[in-house]
Formats: structure tokens, C-alpha cells, sequence
């Protein structure tokens, strides 16, 4: 009871911890990018703390496997380093009994991953390309405000209004500036309202303004005088888009009526369901690998820790891509590589209970051991 409550405390308390810093790096990296984004016009800006925060709920689910098999070493290297696995070895305790307080440990957070891969990652994902949808598709009166330039969704059109009544659709003081074709057009004027028209198109007409075409150190410049100067409003629905894999339910990876080996919503369905199973594997892979060789240095585990990973995460990214390309199907795909974890973590196990002698070489006759 001793040794599995001292270790159920530091597992804890050290996967929180590796999880708040990567979280924190995380949303570090959206910030940076979500605002470039809005920089260049492709997202709004104040959408952008939505944005950030749908993006690192899409992201738990790899965020706490990483933090699991990290916090997992961690707390194995400081035992082994500080000689506590010495005193619970020589207490009668091995290798193979910290298998189940682990994994006891490790079940719901692996459950939790399952969830958050399964549900959150599709709905997050689904979110992010809605809002970001919704901005490209908005018309040009619905970002008109007073005092305030705005740009439309192409970069073609810049309004800018210093006030507007809402109620009466009118508006005082108006810059419109349209680029087409190369050729700069200005529009001023003092009054105007904002016109519906049956057909369902919006228009923006200005009253006793003027109007400026061209470049004004070019011949063909013109200014113009006009007393009434309607401008169209490109009016747009805001359809939602088709889902991409990423974005798809359960159910609809599950009902795809593709009847072609070219899936990629069995790959997406793939990468879902072996996230928890990498999870699983990395834990156990984990156990045997935080075992300190004071001629390697004590931190080495590390290392070796990040090469598993990158390894792992890309063999399983690599399967995705072969069941999308219809040149795996899913039902094979979908166990060799964890099994392969299962294999290399219990032969790095047996290897630490016999160290002195391979595990392998027991299961050889003696005639062929001995050579």
C-alpha cells in the first residue's frame, strides 16, 4: 500500500505538471500563429481567442499522452536515481510490480484520451472551420461599424463610415474605396442610407458626393460629381462547408457509403481509435526504459523516450496515410504497430528482470545457449 500510494502521488502530481507546460507551449504556438492569421485577414481577430482555445481542446488528446509516458520516466529515472528502487527491490517488490499500480494509474487518463480523440478532437476541429468560414463569407454592410475602416473579405473594398444609424439604415460621412482591375475608384460623400432590394442584394447609396477614378499622376484620371452613387454589396450565405475527415462524427466515419478502397475515413477512424492504444503502449514501453546505467548518465532514458515517440507517432500517421490511399485496409492496419509496442515492452521488461542474462537465450535449448 506504501509503495503504490507513493507512487499513485508522483505520478500525479508530475503528469499535471508536464501537462500545464505543454499546454502552456501550446497555446504559446496558437497564439503566435492565430494572430498571424489575423494579420493577414484570414481569421478575426476577435474570434482569435476562440480560435486558440478550440485548437488546444482539439490538441488534449496528444497533450496527455505525451504528458503520461514523460511523467511516467520521470518519476521511474528520480526513483532509480535517488536509489528508491533499490530499497522496494530489496523489499521483495520487481520490475513486473509496477505494471498494474501504473496502469491503474494510467486507465482513466487513457479513457480520457479515447474520449477526447473520439469526440472532442472531430467537434473542435468543426468549430475552428465554421467561425473561420463565417468570416470569409460575410458581406460587406455586416462589417461596416462607425469610425472604423474595415476591409472586405477579398481585400477589394474598404468602407469606412462615421456614423450610422442602424434603425433608419442611414449613414453620414462615407468612404468607399474599391480596387478592380488594377484601377483605384474613390467614393465620398456626406449622406447615404443602405438599400435592400428584393432580389435580396444590399447596396450602399451615397448622396451629392464625388467620385475619383485612377491614379492622379496618370492621364486618365477623373473626378466626378454625382448626386445619387449606389454601390453593391456582395450578400452572401453563410453555408456551413462540408465536413472534412477530421471534423466527421463517429457515426459518419462509421456510415460512409464509399465503396471505394480509397478511404480516408477509415484512416481518420484509424488515428482516433490508436491514440489511446499509443498511449497504452508508451506507458508500458516506459516501465523498462527509465532503468538508470550510471555510465549513460542519468537523464539518458530521455532521450530514448523522445526517439520512441517520434517513431511511434509517425509509423501511426504513416498507416493513416496507407488506409487513405487504399493500400492497407483498416481491419490490418490497425493492430501491428501497437502489438509491436506490447512485444518491445515486454522483452525490455523480461530484460530487466534478468539483466545478466537475455531473456531470449532462456527460451534457446542449451546446446544452441551455450554457444
Amino acid at each position: 500500500m506504501i509503495f503504490k500510494q507513493a507512487l499513485r502521488r508522483e505520478l500525479s502530481f508530475t503528469t499535471g505538471g508536464v501537462f500545464l507546460v505543454l499546454v502552456t507551449i501550446m497555446v504559446t504556438t496558437l497564439v503566435i500563429r492565430i494572430l498571424g492569421y489575423a494579420a493577414n485577414g484570414s481569421v478575426n481577430p476577435e474570434d482569435a481567442l476562440v480560435l486558440i482555445a478550440l485548437a488546444t481542446l482539439g490538441y488534449l488528446a496528444v497533450l496527455l499522452t505525451v504528458s503520461l509516458f514523460v511523467a511516467t520516466l520521470i518519476v521511474l529515472v528520480r526513483w532509480y536515481k535517488d536509489s528508491e528502487m533499490i530499497v522496494w527491490f530489496a523489499s521483495g517488490l520487481s520490475v513486473t510490480n509496477l505494471i498494474r499500480p501504473i496502469l491503474q494509474f494510467a486507465t482513466p487518463l487513457i479513457i480520457v484520451i479515447a474520449l477526447l480523440a473520439l469526440f472532442v478532437w472531430p467537434w473542435a476541429n468543426r468549430e475552428s472551420t465554421l467561425i473561420s468560414q463565417r468570416f470569409q463569407q460575410r458581406d460587406d454592410v455586416s462589417m461596416v461599424s462607425a469610425g472604423q475602416f474595415k476591409e472586405s473579405a477579398k481585400a477589394e473594398r474598404v468602407f469606412f463610415i462615421e456614423e450610422l444609424d442602424v434603425e433608419k439604415s442611414e449613414v453620414k460621412n462615407i468612404f468607399v474605396a474599391d480596387q478592380k482591375n488594377g484601377r483605384l475608384s474613390i467614393a465620398v460623400s456626406s449622406t447615404g442610407f443602405i438599400q435592400n432590394s428584393e432580389d435580396g442584394e444590399k447596396s450602399v447609396v451615397l448622396h451629392n458626393g464625388r467620385r475619383y477614378e485612377g491614379q492622379p499622376t496618370q492621364p486618365d484620371f477623373r473626378i466626378l460629381e454625382f448626386s445619387e452613387y449606389s454601390t453593391k454589396i456582395r450578400s452572401k450565405d453563410a453555408l456551413a462547408p462540408a465536413p472534412r475527415d477530421r471534423e466527421k462524427t463517429i457515426q459518419e466515419l462509421l456510415n460512409d457509403p464509399s465503396p471505394t478502397a480509397i478511404n480516408p475515413n477509415r484512416a481518420e477512424l484509424l488515428w482516433r481509435i490508436g491514440l489511446p492504444l499509443m498511449a497504452l503502449g508508451l506507458v508500458l514501453i516506459a516501465i523498462p526504459l527509465a532503468y538508470v546505467n550510471p555510465r549513460l548518465g542519468n537523464y539518458t532514458a530521455m532521450f530514448y523516450a523522445v526517439l520512441i515517440y517520434l517513431i511511434y507517432s509517425n509509423l501511426l500517421n504513416l498507416t493513416q496515410n496507407f488506409v487513405s490511399q487504399g493500400k492497407v485496409s483498416v481491419f490490418v492496419a490497425i493492430w501491428p504497430i501497437h502489438l509491436l509496442a506490447l512485444l518491445i515492452a515486454t522483452a525490455l521488461i523480461r530484460n530487466r528482470i534478468n539483466p545478466s542474462l537475455k531473456w531470449w537465450r532462456r527460451q534457446l535449448p542449451a546446446s544452441m545457449a551455450n554457444k
